[in-house]
């Protein structure tokens, strides 16, 4: 099969709103009026991101979801996105559900594919997302990075730490339950993207971005670029993990996770996890029945974790409000 064949029978689809879409140079959109265009590029890379043994409709689903998690963080509504791939041959089943996987949730969020490349070479996925934010009255509506202000709440959407969980485990590192690791890989597998939250939080949230290398790091990005500093709660972001709620994943007979683990490493998976695709983000005190409201209406639990500080810095105390020692780190490429 040629490059061209293999983008016709996986990826070439009729589209709806761009003007142009996958077969030229360049596809074309035309914005509506009154709105600007966000854009977020990702890539994922075999051995780096994902396992080699990774369910491609997962890695399909994953490769889309972690860019409309960066435009959840933005406020903005999903538009089009362009896949660059590069695979080291054509293996037809595994292309066959990693489409699946891809167009299913571009389905869910009514964004097209409009175009990008394919080439030989070891297996990359590089996603370009473009999303629509309003302007109204000369401002744009986006979610940014550095409106946080002293007082204002801090929250996290979703759960915390399962992803890395996985991770630690797949990797040897940890021993869990198979109940508890087919679940926590579900997670880093197939994250959810806070789409509708984002788009609810819109006019609520002074400030926001996405938890993707883990939640010490990426709060310290929201803090610097906001000139501000914060106080976390360490504990409730360790009731986060979903998989030390016998509730939610049916514990097995193996006994509870909190005996098999210690309290650093539940702290650990939670604060430096990365993965988890929630979103990060601030909001004034006056406003929490607004967020509770953004809560309910896009059908995603938040938490309130903390509060931002005029004090720079990040401080992490326990459920009494004790200081702990912040010895956190979080994902980095180039560390």
């Amino acid at each position: 099969m040629g490059e061209f064949d293999l983008i016709a029978r996986y990826f070439k689809r009729p589209v709806r709103r761009a003007a142009l879409g996958v077969g030229d140079d360049c596809a074309l959109l035309l914005p509506r009026p009154g709105t600007q265009i966000a854009i977020s590029t990702d890539m994922l890379v075999a051995g780096r991101h994902f396992f080699a043994d990774t369910d491609p409709c997962r890695l399909g689903h994953k490769s889309l979801a972690v860019n409309l998690s960066d435009l959840a963080a933005c406020g903005a509504k999903p538009l089009a996105f362009t896949l660059a791939l590069s695979l080291p041959g054509v293996d037809e089943p595994w292309l066959a559900a990693f489409a699946h996987g891809l167009l299913a949730l571009a389905d869910v969020h009514g964004c097209e594919l409009i175009g990008g490349d394919t080439t030989a070479g070891p297996l990359n996925i590089c996603i370009t997302v473009l999303g629509e934010v309003p302007v109204v009255n000369g401002r744009s509506q986006a979610l940014l990075r550095s409106g946080a202000k002293p007082g204002d709440d801090l929250y996290v959407s979703g759960t915390l730490g399962d992803a890395r969980l996985a991770l630690d485990a797949l990797l040897g590192n940890l021993h869990v339950p198979d109940a508890v690791l087919a679940a926590a890989r579900l997670r880093l597998e197939q994250p959810t993207p806070r789409v509708a939250l984002g788009l609810a939080l819109r006019g609520v949230a002074s400030a926001a971005l996405d938890v993707s290398d883990g939640l010490i790091g990426d709060l310290g990005h929201l803090l610097e670029s906001s000139g501000v500093g914060a106080t976390v709660d360490a504990d409730a972001v360790t009731s986060l993990i979903a998989a030390n709620r016998s509730s939610t994943l049916g514990r097995p007979a193996e006994g509870p996770l909190d005996l098999l683990l210690t309290q650093d490493q539940w702290r650990t998976l939670a604060l430096s996890g990365g993965d988890d695709y929630e979103l990060l983000f601030t909001a004034p005190v006056p406003l929490r029945e607004a967020v509770a409201q953004a809560s309910r209406s896009s059908q995603t639990a938040v938490t309130r974790i903390g509060q931002i500080d005029a004090m720079p810095g990040l401080r992490l105390v326990d459920q009494r409000g004790q200081p702990l020692a912040n010895r956190y780190t979080s994902f980095d490429h180039f560390a």
